[in-house]
């Protein structure tokens, strides 16, 4: 499978299990390969977490690594022999495919997949504790903050309150 497509599954994988850029780059294909998780120890906090691969999240992962070695990195890079993409590759990456999209959002990068899924995850279930659990935050305004749920959103949630 070429570059695009790993590319595809970086950005994929990002918004759907809100894994660290770090984190996922260390994940290789025995890591995800016939598993219903992704089994981490959490580079910042040094916490063992698990994180569900859903259907969806299987099958993209399953047509990616349909044809590599389980030793090989799941993102792995053009330079060198089985070496995982960098930070600063990753963030040109998601930039570049930003730019294609006209998305207008200033450094769009690393954290804006883990971001991107707290907020959609937040915006179905509107539970902040559980997030704060996925995302090993300190306290729930931590989680708030991180994921954006800022003053104007706040206030659009009070305008037709009245009790």
């Amino acid at each position: 499978m070429g570059q695009n497509y790993r590319n595809y599954l970086l950005f994929v994988v990002g918004i759907n299990t809100g894994l660290r850029i770090s984190d996922m780059l260390k994940l290789k294909v025995e890591d995800v390969k016939n598993k219903t998780h992704i089994y981490i120890s959490e580079g910042k906090t040094g916490k063992s977490k698990k994180f569900f691969i859903n259907l969806n999240l299987r099958e993209d992962i399953d047509m990616y690594i349909k044809n590599m070695k389980e030793e090989e990195h799941l993102f792995q890079s053009r330079n060198g022999n089985n070496k995982p993409l960098s930070r600063s590759q990753v963030y040109r990456i998601l930039n570049k495919a930003a730019d294609n999209i006209d998305l207008d959002i200033e450094n769009f990068g690393c954290h804006s997949l883990r971001k991107t899924f707290g907020y959609h995850h937040y915006q179905k279930y509107k539970d902040v504790a559980l997030l704060q659990d996925i995302f090993n935050h300190s306290s729930p305004s931590v989680t708030l903050v991180y994921i954006g749920i800022n003053q104007d959103v706040k206030d659009k949630s009070l305008q037709d309150f009245y009790l």
